[in-house]
């Protein structure tokens, strides 16, 4: 073999290996997507049987499904913050470690105030890890992939959801929703133990000053070719910003529009209903004529599954085709869908038949929520913010997530007692045309733009 190829095989060896080693880090921090899933997935099963062993008003059922919302507004709205002071690795490795403690704690309630404790302290990781997770995941991925690995996360919270089902009909029969919540301790444990070996982000390194240690990362994630261009572009940002920035920022006239975009999206993705067919499809389909326990919370997996295939399919997209279309598109099967559900509970059918177009109604909006609305607004409110700002800015919209979702689970069950399954659903269609016009006006196209690049455009 000849000296000159030595080096070639070199070169080819070390881009596998950095190559691996950003996919490892991206999977490894997406479990905080996987617990996000679960936890918010898990209660769907386990109100059907923990309301049997607490006397519980449907207000009371509403706060227990929704105290995990707003630990989650807390953990989301701190979170950035803690994430620009100490890092995003160390974040998430004590976000891993509230995990596991709200797990244990809901599985071992003896009361109902117990249990909303329990969910509460879950609902802080789950605000955390939402608004950390996706910003390390952008940090540490080449422009190229960086749409794709950031809906890690959204494919990660989708797995989590699914996951959630399988355990919810495994233990359906015994009625053991201790169990169900208390499995969430495991995923907890491969979190925080692989959050142990990754690195910090690279651009956070260097935001504190420093930069061999941002180097050192950059050198184990990319091709050593590309290095100095990239810690060249990353030094002239920070020397442009010269200081870690506050949430105000965003009200100057050039950052106003990225505030709107990241806060419009955070409140369009709930209003628009998805959680309420999260946290009650096995309500909703026992309402639509599926009598069991069992059997509702089976079509509800099989709803998780067109969740979980339809997100691979935005991720083989997402940089091919971009942000945009693949956001007008999915909005709009939104609007169709929501509007089959709501003719399905409005005309007169058989239960039977009702019941099947509930399910293909749900399973419809769930795809087309996947493919829109669910990754896209997680990877732009990680890609369009500066980056003295990114963590904090990120935090504020997933609190305005959260609050949404906090809303909208509080009021869906009494909303139904009182307007009817047929008139909700037609309001969160609505609410689905308003977020096609914002979408269609607003947000820009970022696939194929570095996050510096995107940082000058605005």
């Amino acid at each position: 073999m000849s000296a000159a190829k030595i080096p070639q095989l070199v070169d080819a060896h070390s881009h596998v290996h950095q190559t691996k080693f950003v996919y490892l880090a991206a999977a490894f921090a997406a479990l905080g997507g996987l617990l996000f899933g679960y936890d918010t997935g898990v209660i769907s099963g386990a109100e059907l049987f923990f309301k049997n062993d607490f006397t519980l008003s449907t207000f009371a059922l509403e706060v227990i499904v929704s105290g995990v919302l707003a630990g989650a507004a807390v953990g989301a709205l701190v979170g950035g913050r803690l994430a620009d002071l100490f890092g995003r690795r160390k974040l998430l490795i004590a976000t891993a470690i509230i995990f596991g403690a709200g797990a244990i704690v809901c599985a071992v309630a003896s009361s109902a105030e117990t249990l909303i404790l329990g969910r509460i302290v879950v609902g802080l990781g789950i605000g955390l890890s939402s608004g950390t997770v996706p910003v390390y995941i952008s940090e540490v991925s080449p422009a190229n992939a960086r749409g794709w690995q950031v809906s890690l996360f959204q494919l990660a919270i989708t797995v989590g959801i699914l996951l959630a089902y399988v355990v919810d009909y495994a233990f359906a029969k015994i009625e053991g929703w201790r169990w169900m919540f208390g499995l969430a301790v495991i995923p907890a444990a491969i979190f925080a133990l692989g959050m142990l070996y990754l690195p910090e982000s690279p651009r956070w390194l260097a935001m504190r000053g420093r930069s061999e240690g941002a180097r050192s990362v950059l050198m184990r994630i990319r091709d050593a070719s590309t290095v100095d261009a990239e810690m060249r572009e990353l030094e002239g940002t920070i020397r442009q910003t010269k200081e870690v920035g506050v949430i105000s920022d965003l009200l100057m006239p050039s950052l106003r529009p990225a505030l709107v975009i990241g806060i419009g999206l955070a409140i369009f993705q709930q209003v628009t209903g998805i959680n309420t067919i999260i946290y009650y499809a096995p309500i909703i389909l026992q309402t639509a004529g599926i009598s069991s326990a069992s059997g509702a919370i089976l079509a509800t997996a099989g709803i998780g599954v067109v969740n979980v295939l339809m997100t691979v399919v935005s991720m083989q997209l997402i940089d091919r085709i971009g942000r945009r279309p693949l956001l007008l598109t999915g909005i709009a099967g939104m609007v169709v869908t929501l509007g089959m559900l709501s003719l399905s509970f409005r005309v007169s059918v058989q239960p039977g038949m009702l019941a099947w177009a509930a399910v293909i109604g749900m399973m419809g909006y769930v795809a087309s929520f996947a493919i829109s609305l669910g990754p896209i607004f997680w990877l732009l409110i990680s890609e369009i913010y500066p980056l003295k700002v990114r963590s904090s800015s990120e935090g504020l919209a997933a609190t305005f997530n959260w609050g949404s979702n906090l809303l909208v689970t509080l009021t869906f069950l009494s909303l139904v007692r009182w307007a009817g399954a047929s008139r909700t659903f037609l309001l969160y269609a609505l609410f689905a045309v308003a977020a096609w016009i914002f979408s269609y006006r607003l947000v820009p196209e970022t696939r194929g733009r570095t996050l510096e690049e995107i940082e000058r455009f605005w």
